[in-house]
């Protein structure tokens, strides 16, 4: 049973059906522990009714709050989600908050030694502290440790400072469409001169990465590594919302990558994962009657 880990934020989004927990990394380990991974939230939390919540919310999935810093000085992470015709969400995110000042302990750093694979983002980053946290965290972790960057581009939480350091620290990157113009300006790319392959096969280069996915919804995605690249179509089904359905997408990447299939494989598996959220509200969902492989494999 690998170690996955889910670095950054830990938040509640307030969406139009309702108050659910969320925050990208924290998805991510939710829905790896659905998949079979000993699955941690590493975040920080504020000593108030909402963080209290969190912790209970975890513990009923089977998920250990070890790793949830307590602050007694800032309050637990909240989102307004605002859903347009698509389901597609529109994200307004409290500052000031627990997870913008995650500390560097030794719990961490023995948690980082024992990781399989740390999914962590852009988004934690915005503050400097947790910034220094996250990337202490990423260099203490082992050599072969799977380190994952969900670029995940939010409002102006992000520079190119941020994606430089990340980039450089990550064995695998996803990122979705939208987000490839981002990054081809970010890092001073001719964006005219580069496709979405030679656009991978660039970062592959440049950072010495294993993979990079680009995603695009409904349509699926693009995977590369260093000898292939493998496109999947997507799965159409019936949107509620999205919210969550790209770090879904993350955690069946990583699982299959750490279970060994090949790009193909893990590419579906990614895929049906992300369409199965999106299909329901919310983004930690609970396990589907008749149980979570019977209803990826019904998608297609």
């Amino acid at each position: 049973m690998p170690t996955v880990i889910g670095l950054g934020e830990v938040l509640w989004d307030f969406l139009p059906s309702g108050r659910r927990l969320g925050g990208a990394p924290a998805n991510f380990a939710y829905c790896s522990h659905l998949l079979g991974s000993r699955a941690v939230v590493a975040s920080r939390i504020g000593n108030d009714a909402l963080g209290y919540e969190v912790r209970e919310r975890l513990g009923q999935a089977g998920i250990s709050d070890d790793f949830l810093q307590p602050d007694s000085s800032h309050p637990s992470g909240t989102v307004t989600v605002k859903l347009d015709s698509q389901g597609q969400p529109n994200y307004e995110i409290t500052e000031g908050v627990a997870w913008d000042f995650m500390e560097w302990t030794q719990e961490w750093e023995s948690l980082a030694r024992s990781a399989d694979a740390v999914c962590f983002g852009s988004l934690a980053q915005r503050s400097e502290q947790s910034r220094r946290t996250i990337l202490k965290f990423l260099d203490a972790t082992r050599k072969d440790a799977l380190r994952v960057f969900d670029v995940n581009l939010r409002q102006r939480f992000y520079s190119a400072e941020i994606i430089e350091s990340s980039l450089q620290r990550a064995k695998v990157v996803k990122l979705n469409g939208e987000e490839v113009s981002v990054l081809k300006e970010l890092l001073g790319l001719r964006s005219s001169l580069l496709d979405e392959m030679s656009f991978c096969r660039l970062l592959i280069s440049r950072f010495d990465l294993k993979l990079v996915c680009i995603t695009h919804g409904p349509d699926g995605s693009l995977l590369c590594n260093r000898m292939s690249a493998n496109r999947h179509p997507g799965f159409r089904v019936k949107v509620s919302d999205t919210v969550g359905s790209g770090d879904a997408f993350t955690a069946g990447l990583v699982h299959g990558f750490l279970s060994g299939q090949s790009p193909s494989q893990m590419n579906d598996l990614a895929n049906r994962m992300g369409a199965w959220v999106a299909s329901c509200s919310g983004a930690m969902l609970p396990v589907p009657q008749g149980g979570l492989e019977q209803t990826l494999k019904m998608l297609g």
